[in-house]
Order: C-alpha cells, then structure tokens, then sequence
C-alpha cells in the first residue's frame, strides 16, 4: 500500500484539518462559550467496556483523569470480564457507535482520540469513517485479544484495521503479537520488531510504537517515524504482569497528545506514567493484578 501523505500539522502531532475540520468542531465549541465553560484538554476512547475496570475504556477513563484530561467514551464493545479473564463478548452496532461518536465531538469535541477494542469490520470501518471527517491526533492501540487468549478483533477486521484505521493514525501501539498479526511476519526479537515497525509505518500513520514488554530483561519499546527511530529502555518491575498496561500506556499517550506534547515527548511520558502504574499494581480480585493509575491519597 503506498503511504498516505500527511500535512503538517506541528510539533503536537496535529494535522492540519482545514476548513472541515473545523466546521466539523464548530458546532461544539458555540457550546461551550455559550455556556461559558472553561476549555480542558479533552480526550475520547473509542473501545471495549471492561466490567473489571481493568483495562478498556475504565482504564483509559482513569488514565486520562490522571493525567489531568477530561475524558470521554464510546463503547464499541462489552466485555462481561474480571481480573480472571473474559466470560463474554457483546458487539455494539455499529449505527450506535456512531451516534455516540457524533454526540461526543458534537458537544465536547476532542483534543486527541484513541481506539482500543474494535471487535469486527463493520465498527472499524464506522470509526475511521467517523474520525476521517475531523482529522484528530489519533492513537490507534490495535488490540486484538485479551490476555487469557478471548478474540477482542476478529480475523476479517484486520484488513479493514490495516487499511482505513492505520493510515489516519498519529501513532500505532501494537505489542509484539499485534505488531505480528499487522505485519504479517512473527516478531521475536528486538531485530522483528524493528522490521515490524518499519512495515507498519509504510501504511501511513505518523509514528509506530512496538511495545516489548514480555521480552526478557528489562522492558524494550520502540518508537519509529519518518525521521528516525528511537529505543525506550525501563527496568522491568518485578511481580506478576498487571492487566491493562497496553490501555493505560495508549490512552496516557493520547492525554499528553491531547495537552499539546510533542509526540515522542508523550510517548515518554507515557511510557513513565505507565511504568509507575505497574509500581503500584495490587492484587485485588483472584486473577492478574490491577493497575494503580492513581498516586496514594496523602493523609490529612
């Protein structure tokens, strides 16, 4: 696929939009000065509900908090999930992701978006017809099953992944299973994942993330664009792997997005913030550990 031009949209990761993209916000932004509300960083989710709140849109709804964004959601799958694993997997239909899609960014607007859990083509192809009209900083986290194996997006949506939702990204945060099922070749090593990532980018987005956390040793992420490549090193933390890094870690980049931040300085950030959440992970149900996304609240 030939790579899809962007447009220079500055050091943020935006891209220029021109007139539609603002037509497309303007409706929302009448509102709020009308009201007279004071303008916060915003950022959307567009994922699966997990009713543990480990990982999903809860995860993403806590980190964006966190980080000091206001959050919105658009449920395009339920989970019926725990700590232990998922028991059930409900689609949304796609007219109805849709109609959330166009209340949020009608009303609130965004400042940055990211996509999780996706499920099936038709809600893929929803999402990046929705998210083409507005031409938003966008984090796709192309998560495809969870960590006890369920299928979070089937095999006739990768394509459609691939080919509509990819190329519109500002960054894509595939793990190395991910990165593997996009590319189309196993990734093992640190040397696949490079290879994956250069793959991925030849499909249009700005920037790839493969993240390489399962790898043994310390925890290894690669940040590839246009310009370059770049190594993350952190010291892995020892204990269990908590659930919903790979949420936590995509949405806190689209907080930092959604801010104003450089794009490789949010993925660093990102990257931090995500770090000293698995920090603070406790064991709180009979299945993987959770995520602190909050510090402890300080005693009065």
């Amino acid at each position: 696929m030939t790579p899809r031009p962007h447009a220079a949209g500055g050091a943020t990761g935006r891209r220029a939009g021109g007139g539609a993209r603002e037509r497309a916000r303007a409706g929302g932004d009448r509102t709020r000065r009308r009201r007279g509300a004071v303008h916060l960083p915003r950022a959307l989710t567009i994922a699966g509900s997990d009713s543990g709140a480990g990982a999903g849109i809860q995860a993403d709804l806590k980190t964006f908090a966190a980080c000091g964004v206001y959050g919105t959601s658009v449920v395009a799958a339920l989970t019926a999930q725990s700590t232990r694993g998922v028991d059930a997997v409900l689609a949304v239909p796609p007219s109805f992701v849709r109609a959330q899609l166009d209340a949020v960014l009608d009303d609130v607007g965004a400042d940055a978006v990211k996509t999780g859990m996706l499920l099936d083509a038709a809600t893929v192809e929803t999402v990046a017809a929705a998210l083409a009209e507005r031409r938003l900083p966008l984090v796709v986290d192309p998560v495809m099953s969870a960590k006890g194996g369920t299928t979070l997006l089937r095999r006739t949506a990768v394509a459609a992944l691939c080919a509509r939702l990819v190329p519109l990204a500002t960054v894509v945060t595939p793990n190395r299973a991910e990165a593997a099922a996009l590319a189309g070749f196993a990734v093992r090593d640190r040397e696949d994942m490079a290879r994956a990532a250069r793959a991925l980018l030849a499909l249009g987005p700005r920037a790839i993330v493969v993240t390489g956390g399962d790898l043994d040793g310390d925890a290894w992420d690669l940040l590839v664009t246009g310009r370059g490549s770049r190594w993350l090193r952190a010291r892995r933390v020892p204990g269990p792997p908590p659930h919903g890094t790979g949420c936590t870690f995509s949405a806190a980049i689209a907080a930092e997005l959604a801010k104003g931040v450089p794009l490789e300085d949010a993925v660093v950030r990102a990257k931090r913030y995500t770090r000293a959440c698995i920090r603070r992970a406790r064991r709180i149900g009979a299945g993987h550990p959770i995520l602190g996304h909050f510090p402890p609240a300080r005693r009065r």
